[in-house]
């Protein structure tokens, strides 16, 4: 996992969570990362220092931030986990099935899956809440 602090172009700043730093180049390339505060899309990584858990002779390997920060990854992998057994994924497709859920009631699953932030913009405007998990690849930090 890794933390970067964005600006947005009207200045507002933000912190997230992202897998890795491909993760968030693919994220920022397909446009999918958006300012919480004004929805914009052009969202930039502003300078930070790095924090790096888990080396051997770092200072701050005893810090309550590191336990914070293995705690709330724990915590995201069981809700993924539970997720993944409880929902169906339907990737890309996320958008038109959610949709047919909440139109049609008879229709009732678990799904997750992916959207753009235009989908997601048209689905919040439609009535239909979503929530976004970070997802963590299990070979990963």
């Amino acid at each position: 996992m890794i933390k970067y602090l964005l600006k947005c172009v009207y200045k507002h700043e933000f912190e997230s969570w992202f897998s890795n730093s491909i993760e968030y180049d693919k994220l920022k390339k397909r446009n999918l990362i958006e300012c919480i505060f004004c929805k914009s899309t052009e969202v930039e990584k502003t300078i930070m220092s790095p924090y790096v858990v888990g080396e051997k002779n770092n200072r701050f390997n005893n810090i309550p931030e590191k336990r914070k920060f293995i705690k709330i990854k724990k915590d995201l992998k069981k809700i993924q986990k539970f997720v993944e057994k409880n929902f169906e994924y339907v990737g890309e497709k996320f958008a038109r099935e959610v949709r047919e859920i909440y139109y049609d009631n008879k229709k009732n699953k678990n799904i997750y899956g992916t959207v753009s932030s235009k989908e997601k913009q048209e689905l919040e405007d439609e009535g239909i809440e979503l929530a976004s998990i970070p997802w963590i690849k299990d070979k990963e930090n």
